[in-house]
């Protein structure tokens, strides 16, 4: 067991955990979730000990190996394999002891060690892990300095995998894999011996492998078992309890106060005056932390265009000529599609959303775009060519000299940036925030054709839940590259699988993918039994004609949400003017006026409320239907 016992942490005198506590089951596997900034790769190295402690103490089983994915990619001369097996040191001394032992009994007590640690099935198993992270077998026996530091990186990983520590500390794991890559990982998690503390924003990595989930949450950790989804709806129930508690507290309080107010100096109530006052002291106090504020995305209404936007008919496509990377590619893409595309890294995903975007040109082929044609291209390699030396408002004022500030501060409102974000330097932005940069860069232009690739890397959970609301609002097409299942499955009407230099419609879904990555088989599974399909087009079409049945019931829950906002506001300020005692005594009139118009702000907003209700009942009940 893993035992946090009242942890403090203070960076540049602000406290990151304030009194953390938490005791950690072992041979579990364990998600650490929370907001960006909280503090959960804090924690990690305080458990690894890069940190020193301010407080509390963090108590580890005896002997037992922890192992997280190393810092610095591998590189140098050795192969992917030699590397990996590199990470179990003790087979390495006991292979070389073999070789140089005479005693005979020694050498057999080594040989029984090999026996005991499988070291001979060890290159199998790093090879094993090795392809499941995407590496051929050639490429295993390739030096690392080959390979770019993103595939390093999954080396690092792979060692670590290998390695296999008693407690074994993720952070953000996936952010260098594709989604075949995370649905190895999933799987391989969930298979693991050890115990498993892992960091990530991934929601169904986190319900398929967590068992538990440990919330940081304004200096605090809480323990809740299950994965996300449970903790998410058992954390709310609890919340509500806790409400419900403080409401019943506070109202027991007054009515204790009220009383030793009344008769604290009243001789024949004095002692019953002074029990309750004994009794207030010692009442339990439950804190409920706000919850912190999510800063919504909006994506800008493009132009209406007739389809196709784009047609391409066997098309290549590569980066030296005579050399494509896809050949024979022949697609449409009309306004209303919401496309994922799938495939394993470097078979062709980013080039065709290259193409999409006219960052690349066709080789051969025909490529039609439509007249009124305006790609936005967001990719991550783009957020490491932001001049951090800019803020946000300079930044866009740049690429578009002609919008005014307050156009390029409506601009940035609509990513989340305040007033004093969008003045911030760009370099001292997270990466959540500058992911929303990006994402206001890409959409400069309002387009209508939206091509997304990994858009969800430094979001943490709630952003990425604003991220997939924002793409499902926007009413142009998408086409996402992403290794997050959940935003494909809740965005995406069709897959295009990326793969064998060729780009081929994937007649089925998230599940049967996966089923088709983990048999090894090179070819697309279909269901056992499947289920009665209609047109691909069609249902492409329907989905669209949903979304559009559904617009004018979003806008009037909008609008009465809007309404109601209004109402409380205005309640607000009547409110204020009323609580001034001398308000009737030095103008009556004004009071009257004040206290009608309250009155009238009170019945419009019981009625605003009523019609949210009905509308947002009718909207839900439409959702459903569709």
């Amino acid at each position: 067991m893993l035992s946090i016992e009242n942890v403090i942490y203070r960076i540049a005198g602000r406290e990151i955990l304030a009194g953390a506590s938490a005791r950690l089951p072992a041979g579990r596997r364990i998600g650490l979730v929370g907001r960006n900034g909280t503090g959960k790769t804090t924690l990690l190295k305080l458990i690894l000990g890069e940190l020193h402690l301010d407080g509390g103490d963090i108590n580890k089983p005896a002997n037992a190996r922890i192992g997280t994915v190393a810092q610095e990619a591998p590189g140098g001369t050795q192969s992917l394999l030699e590397t990996v097996l590199q990470a179990e040191p003790e087979r390495i001394g006991l292979l070389a002891a073999s070789e140089t032992e005479t005693d005979p009994h020694k050498l057999g007590d080594i040989h029984a060690r090999l026996e005991a640690i499988d070291a001979y099935s060890a290159p199998a198993r790093a090879a094993s892990i090795l392809a499941g992270l995407g590496f051929s077998a050639a490429e295993q026996q390739r030096p690392c300095a080959e390979f770019s530091g993103g595939w390093r990186m999954r080396v690092a990983l792979a060692s670590i995998l290998f390695a296999a520590p008693d407690l074994l500390l993720l952070d953000e794991p996936t952010n260098y894999l594709d989604l075949e890559g995370v649905l190895w990982l999933e799987d391989y998690l969930k298979r693991y011996r050890g115990s498993v503390l892992i960091v990530s924003h991934d929601r169904d990595l986190l319900n398929t492998v967590a068992e538990f989930i440990l919330h940081l949450e304004h200096g605090k950790l809480t323990l809740y078992t299950g994965g996300y989804d449970t903790f998410v709806t058992t954390r709310a129930a609890k919340r509500a309890l806790d409400t419900a508690f403080v409401k019943k507290q506070e109202a027991a309080r007054k009515h204790m106060q009220a009383f030793v107010d009344r008769f604290r100096y009243k001789a024949s109530k004095a002692r019953q005056a002074q029990s309750r006052i004994k009794m207030l002291a010692k009442m339990q106090t439950v804190e409920i932390p706000l919850d912190e504020h999510v800063t919504p995305i909006r994506l800008p209404k493009p132009e209406e265009t007739n389809p196709p936007l784009l047609s391409l008919d066997r098309v290549s496509v590569g980066y030296e000529p005579g050399k494509p990377i896809l050949t024979n590619v022949s697609l449409r893409f009309d306004p209303d599609d919401r496309i994922a595309l799938l495939g394993k890294n470097g078979n062709g995903k980013s080039t065709l959303a290259k193409l999409l975007a006219g960052k690349l040109a066709a080789e051969t082929g025909d490529m039609i775009r439509s007249r009124k044609l305006v790609p936005g291209y967001f990719a991550q390699h783009q957020l490491e060519e932001l001049d951090g030396a800019m803020t946000p408002i300079q930044t866009l004022a740049k690429l578009r000299p002609k919008l005014t500030e307050q156009e390029v501060r409506t601009r940035l409102g609509g990513f989340g940036f305040s007033a004093d974000k969008a003045r911030t330097l760009v370099g001292n932005l997270s990466g959540g925030e500058r992911a929303r940069l990006m994402l206001a860069l890409a959409t400069l232009d309002k387009p209508n054709l939206l091509l997304l690739d990994e858009p969800t890397n430094h979001l943490d959970i709630d952003a990425r839940e604003q991220l997939l609301s924002a793409l499902n609002d926007f009413e142009g097409a998408v086409v996402l590259i992403s290794h997050d299942r959940r935003l494909i499955e809740a965005t995406s009407d069709r897959l295009l699988l990326v793969a064998n230099g060729g780009v081929e419609p994937f007649d089925g879904d998230l599940d049967d993918y996966r089923r088709f990555l983990l048999s090894g088989d090179n070819t697309p599974k279909q269901r056992e039994e499947p289920a009665p399909r209609i047109n691909k087009e069609d249902a492409r079409r329907e989905a669209a004609e949903r979304r559009r049945q559904l617009k004018p019931l979003k806008e009037k829950v909008e609008i009465a949400e809007h309404q109601i906002a209004d109402l409380t506001a205005e309640i607000k300020k009547y409110d204020a003017a009323l609580s001034d005692p001398l308000l009737f005594t030095r103008d009556p009139q004004k009071g009257n006026a004040v206290s009608k118009k309250r009155a009238d702000a009170a019945r419009k907003l019981q009625a605003a409320e009523a019609r949210w209700l009905a509308v947002n009942e009718e909207y839900e009940s439409a959702m459903a239907d569709a």
